[in-house]
């Protein structure tokens, strides 16, 4: 795969990247449904001998075991990836608080533990993982400017903030990437104006859950095939009415991807690659990583991205991302 930019800084890396979340527990929990080291890390090594290094964690997932994890399967080969991880949630002695923090003294402890967790010197890009409304993003963005002059950090991001927030972060360093949800079916980083100010300001678009958390798999059929505990029951998007809706937009998208000869969730990566984002999706299984990265390989014309944006248009209601509470730490 042809390397693509992220930002206007010198970061460059694979066009599609591998979301490392599921491959561990978060908090006890299997987000979306039980995980196995061994396959996970055969996955990230499958993901790199096709050309696939750009790898997303936080020290969010687990706490702390997804970097851990990670770390093994670079080990040796950590100048083959591009790693990126996230700070925010704050973590007290290895347990999420419920709080976030931002702050330039959390910062700090932050970014030790997470370089110790990767057994790495250096991370690539290094993301703020929600907005601290306690905590001015100027500081929290000098903060992080300090830890690229000290060479722990490479390239700065943010996820999951709105126009104002990035035009102010990139007033004090530039901000290569913006990590937001991004997809078919989650569309509003462009109804808000977002995206497009984005690419004025030479900010890359990162989308993670570019394949609605599984949705357009068509694995799912009810909201009732979603494992017992799992993460998905509790998002508004996939509930009730609202799923049956978009289980009936699924049913045109699959029928245009069988037609193109390839399937669903490849024709949604690649609407969102020919969009000029890079999207992060998410497995623990080679086959999927495999299947994946050959949606790079698709290529789509004005009229593919025309029809599949005329059956969910830009402004189409298709539910909300996250429950009432989540929803609170997007900043908008």
């Amino acid at each position: 795969m042809k390397a693509v930019r992220i930002g206007n800084q010198g970061l460059t890396a694979a066009p599609i990247g591998l979301g490392c979340m599921g491959m561990t527990t978060i908090m006890g929990g299997d987000i979306y449904g039980p995980a196995d080291e061994k396959e996970s890390i055969k996955t990230i090594h499958r993901s790199l001998e096709l050309g696939g290094n750009f790898l997303d964690t936080a020290d969010l997932y687990g706490p702390e075991l997804n970097e851990q994890l990670v770390a093994k399967a670079i080990k040796g080969k950590r100048d083959q990836f591009v790693v990126a991880t996230k700070f925010g949630f704050e973590i007290n002695e290895g347990q999420l608080t419920g709080q976030l923090n931002s702050s330039k003294s959390y910062i700090k402890q932050a970014v030790e533990r997470s370089l110790k967790n990767l057994n790495t010197d250096y991370i690539d890009l290094y993301y703020q993982h929600r907005l601290d409304f306690n905590t001015p993003i100027e500081e929290t963005v000098e903060a992080m400017a300090e830890l690229v002059k000290e060479g722990k950090v490479k390239y700065l991001g943010l996820s999951e903030v709105s126009i104002q927030t990035i035009k102010r972060a990139n007033a004090i360093h530039p901000i290569s990437a913006v990590q937001t949800e991004y997809s078919l079916f989650e569309r509003n980083v462009e109804a808000d104006g977002i995206k497009s100010a984005m690419e004025e300001m030479g900010t890359t678009l990162v989308a993670y859950s570019p394949l609605g958390r599984g949705f357009l798999s068509g694995k799912f059929q009810s909201p009732d095939d979603f494992p017992e505990n799992d993460f998905r029951r509790m998002i508004p998007k996939y509930q009730g009415v609202q799923f049956q809706k978009n289980l009936d937009l699924l049913k045109e998208i699959q029928n245009m991807a069988t037609e193109k000869e390839v399937t669903a969730p490849q024709l949604a990566l690649a609407w969102i690659i020919a969009k000029g984002a890079v999207p992060i999706p998410g497995t623990k299984r080679v086959k999927y990583v495999e299947q994946n990265i050959a949606a790079t390989e698709i290529k789509l014309t004005q009229a593919d991205l025309d029809r599949l944006e005329s059956i969910i248009p830009i402004d189409l209601e298709t539910g909300n991302r996250y429950d009432d509470v989540n929803m609170q730490t997007i900043d908008k």
